[in-house]
């Protein structure tokens, strides 16, 4: 069997790579290798095949003998913080994050809140594997009630962050992407005081990431330009993360939040040796406009999930990732693009400052272009020694052109693509850099695939 992991839990085309079957055995699996007998917290994003797969996983966690408790849908953060603030004995996310609608996944939180340790996947992954002979469905009715309750706990959590704080006279958009974001966004901000338009509001599964949200920020471009507000912000499905625009559509990624927040903790010496953690995505401009104010950025490989265990090992207190996923100590390193936005009004505010002024004082990027191959086979199913030639192919572009530029080479741990990224200051250079790539390495996996 090959490993049902990837770089954030398990993911895939839902009834192809993520079905009915397998999250029952995931339940099943999670729930007899759990030593606390507490209930396990479930949630979910919009998406129709989200209820599926929660009837599914969650008889497999009564087969097991375990409990459960089902928040509903929500955003990602509610369940690692959830599981610290009551106890829970772990947690599952059904949601896909930024991908399309007939994508769906698994996200498995441990004890502390944090995302299960590769050696949990792969206890889980050899149980299935054992069990696969053997295990029936359990057709036992389950009642799904949802715990309102828990899901209030997570919303005056995040108002608390502001401590004394208000958005009052502050006037905002949010793109909630028909995601986890609909549930409580709009709620946050009025009670803080803001002035909220909110766009793509409904928990419409079948819309959920389609052209808005995170990875589409046209949508909330055209609602500034119609009507102007101080910034926006736009969420993804799941709502861990999150992409700022200033009032004349300037763009807040994740690497100029961590420049921004960062100078500002860097300021208030509350910043650990200057460090930031990022992933090889991050700009070349950031990192060196970093180091030329004293600080430090340190690289992980693509993923929350490693950021986070770079922090830890270095005693950060802030990292993320260009997508907007930003991870601090706040709420003990759980992205929340909710929290995130949240604090990047703050900081507008304590400072009576526009989201345009502070971007403009923040780091000039290299010109980046990001170029995806569409591979027809996943990266996950093809034999080690085909793998290991198309990443010596790989490294070998690495080396090619390090002294030139910056190349960052990847297959997405989510979809059947190569990802590759070109970056320098020179955006003719970045363009003709990236065909001659993109087109090489497509020829050169092809030879060997076929």
């Amino acid at each position: 069997m090959q490993t049902i992991f990837g770089t954030d839990g398990i993911r895939g085309i839902f009834d192809e790579e993520i079905t009915y079957s397998l999250a029952y055995k995931v339940g099943f699996a999670l729930g007899s290798n759990l030593d606390n007998n507490n209930p396990i917290l479930i949630g979910r994003d919009t998406r129709i095949s989200g209820d599926i797969l929660l009837h599914a996983i969650t008889k497999g966690i009564n087969a097991s003998g375990k409990e459960f408790i089902n928040l509903g849908i929500c955003p990602t953060p509610a369940i690692p913080f959830l599981i610290q603030q009551e106890n829970f004995s772990s947690g599952i996310m059904i949601s896909a994050s930024h991908n399309p609608p007939e994508y769906n996944g698994i996200k498995i939180f441990d004890h502390n809140g944090q995302k299960i340790t590769k050696n949990f996947e792969n206890k889980i992954q050899k149980f299935i594997e054992k069990s696969n002979q053997n295990t029936t469905v359990a057709t036992k009715d389950i009642s799904l009630t949802t715990n309102k309750e828990l899901m209030d706990i997570y919303i005056k959590s995040l108002i608390q962050s502001m401590g004394e704080e208000n958005l009052s006279g502050m006037k905002i958009i949010l793109d909630t992407c028909y995601g986890s974001a609909t549930t409580c966004a709009k709620k946050i901000f009025q009670s803080l005081g803001a002035d909220v338009r909110v766009i793509n509001n409904s928990k419409n599964g079948l819309k959920i990431n389609m052209n808005c949200g995170s990875t589409n920020l046209e949508p909330l471009k055209k609602a500034l330009r119609e009507n102007p507000a101080d910034m926006g912000f736009s969420f993804d499905g799941d709502a861990d993360r999150v992409i700022g625009l200033d009032s004349k559509g300037n763009v807040l990624d994740g690497d100029h939040m961590l420049f921004l927040w960062g100078r500002e903790l860097m300021g208030q010496k509350t910043l650990t040796n200057n460090l930031l953690i990022s992933t090889q995505m991050a700009n070349l401009g950031f990192e060196k406009a970093w180091n030329e104010i004293g600080g430090i950025l340190y690289r992980t490989d693509v993923g929350d999930k490693y950021v986070y265990e770079a922090i830890k090992e270095k005693r950060a207190v802030l990292g993320g990732e260009q997508s907007g996923h930003i991870l601090s100590k706040i709420n003990n390193f759980s992205g929340d693009g909710i929290l995130t936005a949240l604090q990047i009004s703050k900081y507008c505010k304590k400072k009576n400052i526009t989201l345009n002024d502070w971007l403009n004082s923040s780091f000039e990027p290299f010109s980046q272009k990001l170029t995806n191959i569409n591979l027809n086979f996943n990266m996950k199913k093809i034999n080690p020694e085909t793998k290991i030639l198309i990443y010596q192919i790989i490294e070998n572009f690495h080396k090619t052109y390090s002294d030139n530029c910056r190349i960052y080479i990847r297959p997405s741990g989510t979809e059947p693509l190569m990802r590759i990224l070109v970056e320098a200051k020179n955006k003719k250079k970045v363009d003709s850099l990236s065909r001659e790539i993109t087109n090489k390495l497509f020829l050169e996996i092809n030879k060997i695939i076929n």
